[in-house]
């Protein structure tokens, strides 16, 4: 039996994984480096067609920036990760009491949305299904159990209170799901075992450097030695003090003492191996689960692959699951404006834009080339400077038609343009206007 022989256990809840979460480093990446990753930047809506700042859209962006939408979001995705699934609490303007909480949701010209609240598994249980076997929701969940945390009294303790929840009220959201549609797969299940031999190997050699870097002493007495009670005093004082103050050093007669060696064993290897099977089976490159940057070449390819599978979990799992049933629950009860097309497209920011570093690398790069480009005085007739700038310099057809116009306005030749130049060449420094006005 290999879990009872390692210590592994059988069976694993929510609170097992929230321990790690709140406790592990390497525990917490793992939940953490994918849903930072995916909430990262702007999120935003547009309608489809050529309008601009529809109402929809405006309506959109009061919402997400009022109730801080993008923050919920990412912390209900975060609940998920770490349970067999979350919920998000909708808070309507429509409950006058805890009891209302139970009513269906009704579209009215008063209706507002006051909050949303991310609940985790531990908080949020389901009480009841739907059994209408001709209902469109047959078999899901018809009202949950709500354990509600509040703020109270003089000592500011905190009261739970329990609320029954209809489903119009809740976003349900459970990753990793296979044969259940409402339960999905902690993202620690699968590497728990690899957690717990983390933190034997990193406990382990703090302990045994702890115990052992240090080395140990073995003192031999001679034989024709003999030992007075005030000797082996004195030798007591001198351990104590070598062990717990500054003294470095032995005075006695008749002892010899020796080194013991110490015992030390480096563990990176065996760390590392733990770390290669977290990273192989939650999909997240070593050096983004660890934060190192080391090796330009393969921190790029890992960034790369780190992006393209950000992206898809945007696009397959948080839009369909997260974003798009909240936003189509918020058109249904009247809180956002129906789009003219029935149709809106989500935006998140784009995970491939170069970085400022990358932009002067670029144009660096571009200015090397143009000037080589004109150096020669044959290149032109060779390669001619349109082709040169699309095809060697890089531009798209935009760029290009925006260089040749601002080419054509900033004409070095053209006597409005040199006078400009004139005139701020001679402008006075204001730093100094004494010494300008003076030249």
């Amino acid at each position: 039996d290999l879990y009872s022989v390692f210590g592994y256990p059988k069976e694993l809840g929510i609170d097992d994984y929230l321990l790690r979460y709140r406790r592990q480093d390497i525990a917490k990446a793992v939940v953490k480096r994918p849903t930072e990753a995916t909430w990262a930047g702007e999120l935003s809506v547009t309608e489809y067609g050529d309008a601009k700042d529809t109402p929809f859209e405006k309506a959109f962006e009061t919402l997400r920036d009022d109730l801080q939408l993008k923050t919920k979001f990412a912390r209900l995705d975060r609940l998920a990760c770490l349970g067999d699934f979350a919920v998000l609490l909708l808070g309507f303007s429509d409950t006058k009491d805890k009891a209302d909480f139970a009513n269906p949701v009704k579209k009215s010209a008063s209706l507002d949305l006051r909050y949303v609240k991310p609940v985790k598994q531990v908080d949020a249980h389901i009480l009841t299904y739907d059994t209408n076997v001709a209902s469109k929701r047959y078999g899901l969940p018809e009202t949950y159990s709500i354990n509600k945390k509040s703020v109270g009294g003089a000592d500011k303790t905190k009261n739970t209170e329990t609320i029954v929840v209809h489903w119009s009220r809740i976003i349900h959201v459970a990753w990793d799901k296979t044969d259940d549609d409402l339960k999905g797969t902690p993202i620690m299940e699968s590497i728990f075992n690899r957690l717990m031999d983390l933190e034997k190997l990193m406990g382990g050699s703090a302990e045994m450097y702890w115990r052992g870097a240090r080395p140990g002493y073995q003192g031999k007495i001679d034989p024709e030695f003999s030992i007075t009670p005030e000797i082996e005093k004195e030798i007591d004082e001198q351990v104590r003090d070598f062990e717990n103050g500054l003294t470095r050093f032995f005075l006695q007669q008749g002892i010899e003492l020796d080194t013991l060696a110490p015992q030390v064993s480096d563990p990176t290897a065996h760390v590392a191996v733990q770390v290669q099977m977290i990273s192989a089976i939650t999909g997240i490159p070593q050096r983004i689960l660890l934060g190192s940057e080391r090796g330009e070449l393969a921190s790029g390819q890992d960034a790369d692959s780190w992006k393209t599978s950000i992206t898809d979990r945007r696009a397959e799992q948080i839009e369909p699951e997260i974003v798009r049933p909240f936003i189509d629950r918020m058109i249904e009860y009247g809180i956002l404006p129906r789009p003219k097309t029935n149709k809106y497209k989500i935006h998140w920011s784009n995970l491939f834009a170069p970085s400022e570093k990358d932009l002067a690398e670029i144009g660096k790069a571009r200015a090397s080339a143009i000037q080589q480009y004109l150096q020669n005085p044959i290149a032109v007739d060779i390669f001619p400077p349109d082709a040169f700038i699309e095809f060697i310099a890089g531009l798209n057809k935009e760029q290009i038609e925006l260089f040749f116009k601002i080419k054509k306005a900033y004409d070095p030749t053209n006597d409005e343009d040199l006078l400009r130049r004139q005139m701020m060449e001679q402008q006075p420094d204001s730093d100094n206007d004494d010494n300008d006005l003076e030249e």
